[in-house]
């Protein structure tokens, strides 16, 4: 394996990603977009998940296609921001044929940034706003760490963000991810920074720091944020054309990563969740051994990208938690 061009999620070609901020609410949304359908699944193994239309992802529920999938902060509030993308959508000609009607199918997932010290007054709900800023803000390149979904996020003590990462296997076939990390638990050492994620960095793309220099296997977590204000949710993607079953089993394997990279994660307090989404343009040569091996990228790009959202995090006024830089970077000069 080796990270694809851009080391970024749309590298599986066909997918963008729009990100849009509002930095005096503190929080933003994420979209991930095709020109065309994709197949979608979900996996949730988080406690208190907030989500819209996950249902309509099992295998054998009608649609088997969606038209985007919405990551945002927000809570519950932050669910409109699938609304804002899909009323876009809807005025583009894009969603499920109905009669004379297009109904666009836009899950989403949300993450809880509401006590991070942002203004939260506001009088209409400004999710709806940021869906479709980031919608129309959809493209190949985009920004990491305090962005998108990412934005208002925090993680145990440090700063959250908006994470992402790339694969081409030998086969030809491309895996990246797409993450907004607002765990309970760790994602670096409370010693020196180093990453839980860091057997699995690829070129130095968070910090080259190595393998944390001790770990006490003993140790017990303390709990830095209070119940119900965490969450992990993220996408991984893939150019491999997959059955709705087959992505939701790539959703389930990815899981491992978010495991790999955050102490302890699955929590009953954290809603994590993958979406899985395939678009499909690569026949699989070897179906047993790419399936194989397709799970294990996703897990692996996982990983990484949620070390990367953390590490990208960017220090503004009034954080309640400190970024990455600012907690251990100037301490190695």
């Amino acid at each position: 394996m080796r990270p694809g061009a851009r080391n970024l999620i749309t590298d599986v070609a066909g997918f963008r990603v729009g990100n849009a901020e509002d930095h005096d609410i503190r929080t933003g949304t994420t979209v991930l977009v095709a020109d065309q359908p994709f197949t979608a699944a979900v996996h949730v193994m988080g406690g208190a998940p907030g989500t819209r239309e996950t249902d309509l992802l099992a295998p054998d529920k009608l649609v088997q296609e969606v038209d985007a999938l919405v990551l945002s902060g927000g809570s519950a509030f932050g669910l409109d921001a699938a609304s804002g993308v899909a009323d876009a959508l809807r005025e583009m000609g894009r969603g499920f044929e109905v009669g004379d009607q297009r109904v666009p199918i836009v899950p989403g997932a949300i993450l809880f940034d509401l006590l991070n010290g942002g203004d939260k007054k506001w009088a209409d709900n400004p999710y709806k706003r940021l869906g479709r800023e980031a919608l129309a803000a959809a493209a190949v390149d985009f920004s990491l760490g305090t962005a998108g979904a990412g934005t208002g996020a925090n993680v145990h003590d440090l700063k959250g963000g908006l994470g992402s990462a790339s694969v081409v296997l030998e086969c030809g076939i491309t895996v990246g991810a797409l993450v907004a990390v607002n765990a309970l638990g760790s994602v670096a050492t409370g010693t020196d920074g180093q990453f839980w994620a860091a057997p699995w960095e690829m070129g130095g793309e968070f910090g080259g720091l190595g393998l944390p220099a001790a770990f006490d296997p003993g140790a017990e977590p303390p709990l830095m944020k209070r119940a119900g204000q965490a969450t992990t949710i993220a996408v991984v993607a893939t150019d491999a054309r997959l059955t709705q079953a087959e992505a939701q089993r790539l959703a389930t394997a990815a899981h491992d990563g978010m495991a790999r990279a955050i102490v302890p994660s699955h929590t009953p307090y954290d809603g994590d969740l993958v979406f899985a989404a395939a678009s499909g343009t690569r026949l699989m040569k070897n179906p047993v051994e790419d399936t194989f091996l397709l799970g294990h990228a996703a897990a692996c790009c996982l990983a990484r990208a949620i070390a990367r959202a953390v590490y990208l995090a960017e220090t503004r006024k009034g954080d309640f938690a400190p970024s990455w830089t600012r907690k251990y970077a100037r301490n190695r000069g």
